[in-house]
């Protein structure tokens, strides 16, 4: 892996700076803690000693990890996405586990077991994937993306925080455990799937056809960012998702638009004013029906909520805005986390090519997102959007609404033991309690496992906002990396102590 350190080639320390390049919100530290110290727990110190005496060589062997360019949504990668399952499946028999490498009529789930502890001791699956983002565009990295390289303790590829680095360090907690002590407190499984970019679309039968198998008494996944730099959260919440794509129809081709136009619905048009009419001038979405089975979020979690350091002067600035957007009455982070919203996604029509060609087109197309709350569902929210859609359509043009995919809106409930021992051992390894935390995007296997094994799953991370996944220069922070490794040691432990 390479290794640099001050600035960058470009001359910049800072990542993210290239032309076009979005960075995340500015969460600033909290002048006091908003959340209560959690009782104190002690992580291991032969635990700890080992992570940092090896932490060379398991770095060495992320970037192994990270080097191969499993991209699940390319077939020409196919082959790389079959190398990562195979490295590691290695690396995890390398350690003590029994690993399979099971087929799915897409890439293969790796599935890995280790339960030999002690009688009662909890059984917990980690979640995560192997498979990663294409990396275009590819000018826009400062180094190659399947190059890992270092540069000012943060460890830049395609994969080091989605998800690769985050499932580096629940392997690289479980190998100390079984390093130092030759067992480990609980009963642990890690299943890696290679197509969570692309829509985990074969994952939720996988678990139901291996559901006796995938047993447990908890899901952990990481796959997420924390709060800020130097604060921990546990996700509380997560949007789901209603993916549209809407298709408006009117003559039976292109017209031109001086012999034509006033007389014929421009399909563009009629769409335009279709998407117009979603939402109200306050921002709120306007399709009848939308709202209805919205469950509000609890008073506490709201308060706890408003006392989070988000900087929102930082936030716009970071985003190139003057002002923002949505209902008045939520805060910014209400709106982010705990409503839902319709958005387009994409526009097309008519001709965009250089110069000027005066057509009326035939057709347009918009790809149209919802992300939802609780107690929001995918299905009911087409059917109001086909009924919205329907009362806007003038006469003359046709639209239709096809959906593309979605998932259902996740809520945790934090009052179990799982939370409370992660929240211990996040203190442990980052010196500070961790907040909790909504998230406005979706993992739809988050719902399918609470489903199909009917187990309690915590969403705890340890990527920062602003590390660029799904975009050029994608990196982590190595210093958040290490304590997360260090922080699912001591959860291990936790969770033995305490039952689930």
């Amino acid at each position: 892996m390479a290794r640099s350190s001050g600035a960058d080639s470009s001359g910049s320390s800072r990542a993210g700076t290239a032309p076009g390049r979005r960075t995340a919100p500015t969460r600033a530290r909290p002048a006091a803690d908003p959340t209560p110290s959690p009782s104190p727990v002690s992580l291991d110190p032969s635990l700890a000693s080992w992570l940092a005496t090896h932490d060379a060589r398991l770095l060495d062997d992320l970037g192994a990890f990270l080097r191969i360019p499993s991209v699940s949504a390319r077939s020409e990668h196919k082959a790389d996405v079959a190398r990562a399952a195979e490295w590691l499946h290695a690396r995890l028999a390398r350690i003590g586990f029994a690993v399979e490498t099971i087929p799915t009529p897409g890439h293969p789930v790796v599935l890995a077991e280790w339960r030999h502890a002690a009688p009662g001791a909890p059984t917990v699956l980690v979640y995560g994937h192997y498979d990663v983002q294409p990396p275009e565009p590819l000018e826009l990295w400062t180094s190659p993306a399947f190059e890992p390289t270092v540069r000012d303790g943060r460890l830049y590829a395609r994969g080091s925080v989605d998800d690769k680095g985050q499932v580096w360090a629940h392997v690289a907690a479980v190998e100390a455990h079984l390093a130092v002590r030759g067992a480990l407190p609980v009963n642990l499984l890690f299943l890696v799937e290679g197509e969570e970019e692309v829509g985990s679309v074969h994952l939720a039968p996988f678990i139901e056809r291996h559901r006796e198998r995938l047993r447990c008494d908890a899901v952990v996944i990481s796959d997420s960012a924390m709060f800020a730099p130097g604060i921990p959260s546990i996700l509380s919440s997560l949007r789901g998702l209603a993916y549209f794509e809407l298709n408006a129809t009117g003559p039976n081709g292109d017209l031109h638009s001086g012999m034509y136009g006033g007389a014929v619905v421009n399909p563009a048009t009629a769409l335009a004013r279709v998407i117009a009419s979603l939402h109200d001038p306050d921002g709120r979405v306007a399709i009848a029906g939308f709202h209805d089975a919205v469950r509000p979020f609890p008073d506490a979690v709201l308060a706890q909520m408003r006392t989070l350091p988000f900087d929102e002067a930082g936030f716009k600035r970071e985003l190139g805005v003057d002002a923002l957007f949505g209902e008045a009455r939520y805060t910014t982070l209400e709106k982010l986390w705990t409503r839902p919203t319709c958005e387009v996604n994409g526009l097309l029509s008519g001709y965009t090519g250089e110069g000027a060609k005066t057509v009326l087109p035939g057709k347009a197309m918009a790809k149209v997102s919802c992300r939802l709350v609780p107690d929001q569902d995918p299905e009911t929210i087409h059917r109001l959007l086909e009924r919205h859609v329907a009362a806007h359509t003038p006469a003359g043009v046709t639209i239709t609404v096809t959906a593309l995919h979605g998932g259902r809106p996740w809520r945790a409930d934090l009052s179990g033991p799982l939370y409370e021992a992660c929240a211990r051992a996040l203190a442990s390894a980052f010196g500070r309690a961790p907040v909790i935390q909504g998230e406005g995007g979706s993992i739809p296997v988050v719902g399918d496992f609470e489903r199909l094994l009917g187990v309690p799953v915590l969403l705890v991370g340890f990527g920062l906002p602003g590390e660029n996944a799904h975009a050029p220069d994608e990196w982590i922070d190595l210093g958040n990396l290490r304590n997360g490794a260090r922080a699912m040691a001591a959860l291990w432990d936790e969770l033995a102590r305490t039952g689930l």
